[in-house]
């Protein structure tokens, strides 16, 4: 299908955010025989093929799941490699960014980032942070456990002196103390590698969002591939717990 068509099933479906865990790199590359290094550089280069693309087709929102807390545990050199390629993409994409009108954001323990790193990140996000165009969202040093947990704690810090207030407390209202409150649910989470588990992310955000398994690599996956998980996305009847009857048998 062609960007323009594509456009208009996002339109039409009511389709606005995306959520990506990019797996399968080390495996892409160690199919291949080479370094696992080697598969998280190929990954970047899908990484900007498919931002260009969210953006060419009107997606408003496209968080993509970079770094979880459990991979500090992965060996040094593989950590080392990573953040240095993170920091490589910030600096080569920055005018990418500001060209297509891209906002960079980031969820997670950016503390934990080498400091050279996180000065990056927070450098980008200044300078794209009043571009309209899409908010490209990186979960880095992140786990949604962590997110919820550190939620918990904003929350009680914050009603510490009137617990009796907890009494009203809404999930809207919890949802405010997120890392990002303002960035909506995913309508759509898309994971790659052929795993079927949603990996410690998003697990707030992401309780009624669709969910496509790709059997693909990450550093395989296309525009295309993009293409199809957004028309298949446009087929599904989204209920929210209701009857269909309820909602009107309404697609996307």
């Amino acid at each position: 299908m062609s960007p323009e068509s594509i456009s208009a099933v996002v339109e039409s479906s009511g389709l606005k955010h995306i959520a990506i865990i990019m797996d399968g790199n080390g495996r892409w590359a160690q199919n291949r025989g080479k370094p696992r290094i080697e598969g998280h550089r190929a990954g970047a280069k899908t990484v900007r093929n498919i931002v260009e693309e969210s953006r060419r087709v009107g997606l408003r929102h496209l968080t993509l799941f970079s770094f979880s807390t459990e991979n500090w545990k992965r060996p040094d050199e593989e950590v080392s490699g990573l953040m240095k390629l993170f920091g490589r993409y910030l600096k080569s994409e920055l005018a990418t960014l500001l060209d297509n009108g891209v906002r960079l954001r980031a969820c997670g323990d950016l503390t934990r980032l080498p400091d050279e790193l996180r000065v990056l990140f927070e450098t980008n996000i200044e300078k794209t942070k009043d571009l309209t165009g899409m908010d490209l969202t990186l979960a880095i040093s992140y786990g949604g456990r962590e997110e919820i947990l550190r939620a918990a704690k904003r929350l009680a810090k914050e009603y510490q002196d009137r617990p009796s207030e907890l009494e009203s407390l809404s999930e809207e209202r919890f949802g405010e103390y997120l890392d990002l409150p303002d960035l909506p649910n995913p309508d759509l989470l898309i994971r790659t590698g052929n795993e079927h588990r949603i990996s410690n992310f998003l697990l707030w955000q992401l309780a009624y969002s669709e969910i496509i398994f790709s059997q693909k690599f990450w550093p395989d996956f296309s525009a295309d591939d993009l293409h199809k998980c957004i028309h298949e996305f446009s087929t599904r009847k989204r209920r929210f717990g209701m009857t269909e009857e309820q909602v009107g048998g309404v697609r996307g």
